[in-house]
């Protein structure tokens, strides 16, 4: 049974940082594509940024890009997002998810296990 679970969230104000986690069982971890997603209340969810297997293939939405930088530890199964200089723009649930089918990296269809989110808040 696989098994996604990211953490992380809190409230901090505008200029913070914050590191999110997520961690993959009951799969092979190292042979999956992972991404990030967010949804602002009133908005759909939206893709943030994606990592292949390796780690050596990283895309960033361009809301994000220069900001954010997702990261990944094979070893210990575990996903991150170094969020910086957090925006109130950014306050949104964070869900990680497991990228199973070939395709655009932000199309949600094609992940099929979600972690249950971690919630951002970015205050001004």
């Amino acid at each position: 049974q696989v098994q996604v679970v990211d953490s992380g969230g809190g409230l901090v104000q505008a200029g913070e940082s914050l590191r999110l986690s997520c961690t993959a069982s009951g799969l092979r971890f190292d042979a999956s594509s992972m991404g990030w997603f967010r949804q602002a209340p009133g908005k759909e969810r939206e893709g943030v940024s994606y990592i292949n297997s390796d780690g050596r293939v990283t895309i960033y939405a361009d809301s994000v890009k220069g900001r954010f930088t997702i990261s990944r530890d094979n070893a210990k199964k575990t996903l991150y997002l170094q969020m910086n200089s957090l925006k109130p723009d950014d306050t949104a649930m964070y869900y990680c998810a497991v990228k199973t089918g070939s395709g655009t990296w932000n199309d949600q269809n094609l992940y099929d296990y979600w972690g249950q989110g971690t919630q951002v808040t970015v205050s001004s």
